[in-house]
């Protein structure tokens, strides 16, 4: 590890003396590939990766990019909310059935890991209000058993998905790391554990632990039957279908997208990065739901109409991250414009 943060220094450093010369600059697609080639650089090395919650959303996504990248993969996922059909069919690629709260699932999944990436968790605020017990019981519990069982593995860095919600109804804005957290949902309260626990671990036990703080991820695999699911999903299929696009109070709340493949690449980066620290994840922008409904209407040339129902419980009225803290190391490339063109 660290050898090869040395090395990742070295070729920064270079970078930064060739771009000093005026007479002949370094062309911007040299500065995109030496980015590219620093990002790739700990897949050179042959690790052995565990993804919970990895027949998820964005657990799949993970998994996927490991694998590609020549490493072997193992995904521990109990098919509650993931779908076997996320899973990437590599060869890579090993799926084990279980849950977070089995403790003896989870000794038998992190053993002979090198690195653990925690996506499993009950992700709904509505649902977490309906079930706050069982949003505890999988998020809290479910991540104590993690990270216990890769103290005792030795597994050399957990990297955990945490969530914006825990910034709750805070009016502030841009949302950063050190502000004071409010969670206003077992959800955001659950998750918010999780980086009490993580924290924990890191101080207590030497694990290299480092949090991220989705804010809204959307892209592939997105499911968007499930009466939970993400916004950008659900109205992206009922615009295809010409369906009423449902907004739920005014429209004028505030959300920051992040597309899953930088969710990713925040992940991999991660590896070498933030010990023992809290990163929000996002593009620093923000666009209220009734923008988003009219520019998907307009995107799929749906004869779609916008119909307003009343708030849900836990919801947060605006969010938009200040990514500065990350901005070192990470930077979100695609926008949502070019995202949702993506989906379409």
């Amino acid at each position: 590890m660290k050898n090869f943060s040395l090395l990742v220094t070295f070729l920064l450093i270079v970078t930064g003396f060739l771009s000093s010369f005026t007479i002949s600059p370094v062309p911007k697609s040299f500065h995109a590939c030496m980015e590219n080639f620093i990002l790739y650089l700990p897949l050179f090395r042959n690790m052995k990766v565990l993804i919970t919650g990895g027949a998820g959303f964005i657990g799949s996504h993970i998994a996927e990019y490991f694998a590609e990248a020549g490493h072997g993969v193992r995904i521990l996922d109990n098919l509650t909310t993931g779908f076997s059909r996320n899973i990437p069919q590599h060869r890579n690629i090993e799926f084990t059935q279980g849950d977070v709260c089995d403790p003896s699932s989870v000794e038998k999944a992190v053993s002979g890991m090198d690195c653990v990436f925690h996506e499993a968790a009950l992700v709904s605020v509505p649902l977490s209000c309906e079930k706050p017990v069982e949003a505890f019981r999988i998020n809290t519990l479910g991540t104590l058993n993690i990270l216990q069982a890769c103290v005792r593995a030795e597994v050399k860095k957990f990297v955990t998905a945490s969530s914006a919600a825990v910034y709750g109804n805070n009016p502030v804005l841009p949302k950063s790391e050190g502000m004071y957290p409010e969670p206003a949902s077992p959800y955001a309260i659950s998750k918010l554990d999780g980086e009490y626990l993580a924290r924990m671990f890191y101080e207590e036990h030497g694990l290299r632990t480092t949090c991220l703080r989705y804010f809204n991820v959307y892209g592939p695999r997105q499911d968007p039957k499930s009466p939970y699911a993400a916004v950008i999903p659900i109205f992206l299929e009922r615009a295809k279908a010409g369906k009423d696009l449902v907004i739920y109070g005014d429209g004028l709340q505030s959300r920051d997208f992040v597309h899953v493949k930088d969710v990713v690449r925040a992940n991999a980066t991660a590896l070498e990065h933030g010990d023992g620290q809290v990163f929000n994840v996002a593009m620093g922008k923000s666009v209220t739901v009734l923008e988003l409904a009219k520019n998907i209407i307009k995107l799929t040339g749906s004869s779609s109409k916008i119909v307003h129902v009343g708030s849900r419980a836990g919801d947060i009225r605006d969010s938009r991250a200040d990514v500065s803290k990350i901005s070192g190391w990470w930077k979100g490339k695609i926008d949502l414009e070019e995202g949702l063109k993506s989906l379409i």
